[in-house]
């Protein structure tokens, strides 16, 4: 059984060609190279509907909802990339934090949340490259337990930043992408107190088993 850190990485997107989606599937590369067993999921495999507490005392917790709840469990970090919208956070992102914080089967809401390690970055057309919705992530995640390391990346321009095969035109654009999911396997590492071996694969979490 692997003893590396459990990174689940994703994007707080939809869209099909998403530029976060190809920022996160960047960092996700960086932990995965560095050791660390990598989840890599697209939000747009769990569709959730909006939160609503009487449709969840009639309901329960939607099963999309659980999976995402159990996988949060069972990783001690995230990589996220979050999209801005109107200078704060996207409303799919909001959604799927605020179901996965709900209590289930006795365990406390945060529970998936409390003391794991969060990364964030995020891409944007604009100059300030989403920076300003990573204020209100990373609050949210804090308010919730999450240790939110303070090394982030913001890119603007993201429109001109990719190539077709979803990597950067500028090269140290890259490497320090690369280095957020790396920086945070190696913390990780050390609060496990565990040896990083190169030999980890990144996994895709397959939601169909789902349906």
């Amino acid at each position: 059984m692997s003893t590396a850190p459990r990174i689940l990485a994703f994007a707080g997107s939809a869209r099909q060609e998403s530029w976060n989606k190809k920022l996160i599937a960047i960092a996700a590369a960086g932990a995965r190279d560095a050791g660390a067993e990598v989840t890599l999921i697209d939000l747009r495999d769990y569709p959730i509907p909006i939160y609503d507490g009487d449709d969840e005392s009639e309901h329960g917790m939607p099963v999309q909802a659980q999976a995402l709840r159990k996988l949060m469990l069972s990783h001690q970090g995230l990589l996220l990339a979050s999209p801005e919208y109107n200078g704060s956070i996207p409303p799919l992102l909001k959604n799927v934090i605020d179901w996965i914080s709900r209590p289930v089967s006795g365990q406390p809401g945060p529970s998936p949340y409390s003391g794991k390690v969060a990364t964030l970055m995020s891409a944007s057309p604009g100059g300030f490259g989403g920076l300003r919705g990573l204020v209100h992530v990373r609050a949210i995640l804090g308010n919730l337990g999450m240790i939110v390391l303070p090394e982030q990346l913001a890119i603007g321009s993201a429109h001109e930043a990719f190539a077709a095969d979803g990597s950067m035109h500028n090269a140290k654009q890259q490497s320090a992408v690369a280095e957020l999911g790396a920086g945070q396997a190696r913390l990780l590492a050390k609060l496990l107190g565990v040896t990083l071996s190169t030999d980890c694969s990144e996994r895709r979490h397959d939601p169909s088993r789902l349906r």
